[in-house]
């Protein structure tokens, strides 16, 4: 039989999630709306509150969702470094709060446009698109990985698949012409914290979309890893990008028992099952296994 002091402790966090804050802005007439979905965990010595119920060590969760709200008193700005004030402020604050994650999701809003111009007070929240960033804490080592979800994208034309194997299962046909559409879930690890890092999440967005607009693609593998490829040659600042990314796959409808010719026009759009395309670009030298990925789940 093992005995009881063959049984310890091993890694552990804890924290509040998902902690909903909504910021406006109105410094100006012309006010602006930051949403966000906060959590909070935190690592360190807790190992008494497991083995003994002492909470003595214990910054209890309800602390940290108000932390959330009263360091948005302040402003929060980019949601990197709102997460970076954070963790600064939780590993320095309690001595034996050594490190922890801290994560957001925001929220796009929208002006709602009246008579040609964008209202200044009214906004409608944008399509199934999040962004969403990681911070990590390791002592005063701190780790940003940016990123996106949802983003769905559709090229009509100016895709192709073909020579792929055969066997007597395979009944998929070969086509130089078909849509290519996905919903693209991407992260990225930046190699340095002092950034504009609205700025940056811009401009690797945008070059994203002009990948997958651009490439004439012979495989969603092939798009991918050119998206990747241009986000790491604009941006020395990022050493990996991480991506998942399922086919959309769209059916040509068969219309002549309707008399109908279909020219590629119309369409079934299939939501399961699904291609899925997960990779990671990343730099030649870098290591695949930086610890901050640690608690994200699969590829993205």
């Amino acid at each position: 039989m093992m005995s009881e002091s063959t049984i310890v402790l091993g890694a552990n966090q804890y924290g509040k999630a998902e902690v909903r804050l909504v910021r406006i802005d109105r410094d100006t007439p012309r006010h602006e709306i930051t949403d966000l979905n906060v959590t909070s965990q935190l690592r360190g010595d807790f190992t008494s509150a497991h083995t003994e119920g002492d909470n003595s060590k214990v910054v209890a969760t309800d602390t940290q969702k108000n932390t959330v709200y009263a360091f948005a008193r302040d402003g929060v700005g980019a949601p990197e470094d709102f997460l970076l004030r954070l963790g600064r402020h939780f590993t320095g604050e309690f001595d034996w709060v050594t490190g922890g994650r801290w994560e957001a999701e925001q929220y796009t809003w929208s002006r709602i446009p009246v008579d040609g111009q964008e209202h200044d007070h009214s906004f409608v929240r944008g399509g199934t698109e999040t962004r969403s960033t990681v911070v990590t804490f390791d002592g005063d080592d701190a780790t940003v990985i940016s990123g996106l979800h949802d983003l769905a994208v559709l090229k009509s034309t100016g895709s192709e698949f073909h020579g792929f194997p055969r066997d007597r299962y395979t009944t998929l046909g070969e086509t130089n012409d078909r849509i290519l559409a996905t919903s693209v879930t991407t992260k990225w690890r930046y190699n340095r914290n002092d950034l504009d890092f609205d700025d940056t999440f811009a401009d690797v967005r945008r070059l994203l979309l002009e990948a997958f607009a651009q490439t004439h693609s012979l495989a969603l593998q092939q798009t991918l890893f050119e998206m990747g490829k241009r986000v790491l040659q604009a941006h020395p600042e990022i050493d990996e990008i991480k991506f998942s990314m399922p086919n959309l796959h769209h059916f040509v409808v068969d219309l002549a028992p309707f008399g109908l010719d279909n020219p590629n026009e119309v369409f079934f759009a299939a939501d399961r099952p699904y291609g899925l395309i997960e990779a990671t670009v990343l730099r030649d030298g870098i290591e695949g296994n930086h610890p901050a990925w640690n608690g994200i789940a699969g590829f993205c």
